[in-house]
């Protein structure tokens, strides 16, 4: 069994937030669709500008959750330069501190899995896990209409901390996933979206794997001291 996993229903908020880590190995065992409901009825509670609500989520489960995969682990294989989110995740340049940040957590998902640098195939099979929502059960895609504005985006952010963290509370794990948006187009596809909507990022949810040594990642955090000042 892996080490710094919380496999136990979180009792409190703060034990929600320190247990809530972004697993990429699940458990097939099935979630309750009651279950979910109560999460995102709940998680709809999160501020938003003038009670904006920006949020759309569709849940994919059993057949209608293995079609999505099927067809977005056959775009991955394809590696069709289309296949870029219609909005701008990351820097299109990296610079400190971020860059850092960013090889850090990468080098060391990979060192646990034993991928050396280079290794395209193993590499390419690992990020094609994302396209499995690593064998979660529960698979989650959270659209937002592409009209609203950035205050919406944040809003968004808040509603899908309070999934993740109403998640901890019921004993399940999440991972949050960038990565489906950039094969919106085989999501629209399958989902039937509407040209207003904006694939914002998928969402694997389910029980965590005990034996998967990829969940003993566990990322550091920066002092407080490097993102916060008091004044007064």
């Amino acid at each position: 069994m892996t080490e710094h996993v919380n496999y136990e229903p979180a009792a409190t908020v703060t034990d929600a937030v320190n247990t809530r880590r972004s697993l990429r190995a699940f458990l097939p065992d099935v979630v309750p669709k009651e279950t979910v409901a109560q999460i995102l009825a709940t998680a709809a509670r999160a501020p938003s500008g003038t009670n904006m609500q920006p949020w759309k989520s569709y849940v994919l489960t059993g057949e209608s959750r293995q079609r999505l995969c099927d067809t977005c682990c056959e775009a991955f294989d394809e590696q069709s330069s289309d296949n870029i989110s219609e909005v701008r995740y990351y820097p299109e340049k990296w610079f400190e501190p971020y860059l850092g940040r960013r090889r850090e957590v990468g080098w060391a998902l990979y060192n646990l899995l034993g991928i050396q640098k280079g290794d395209r195939a193993r590499t390419h099979a690992q990020h094609r896990k994302n396209f499995q929502f690593f064998d979660a059960p529960v698979g989650m895609i959270f659209t937002i209409h592409r009209d609203l504005a950035t205050g919406s985006w944040l809003d968004y952010g808040m509603f899908m901390q309070n999934v993740m963290l109403l998640a901890r509370e019921q004993g399940l794990h999440t991972c949050p996933q960038a990565a489906w948006a950039d094969y919106h187009q085989a999501v629209r596809d399958v989902l039937q979206l509407t040209d207003d909507e904006i694939v914002v990022c998928g969402l694997a949810l389910g029980y965590a794997d005990p034996d998967a040594i990829e969940n003993s990642l566990v990322t550091t955090r920066v002092a407080l001291d490097d993102h916060v000042t008091f004044l007064g």
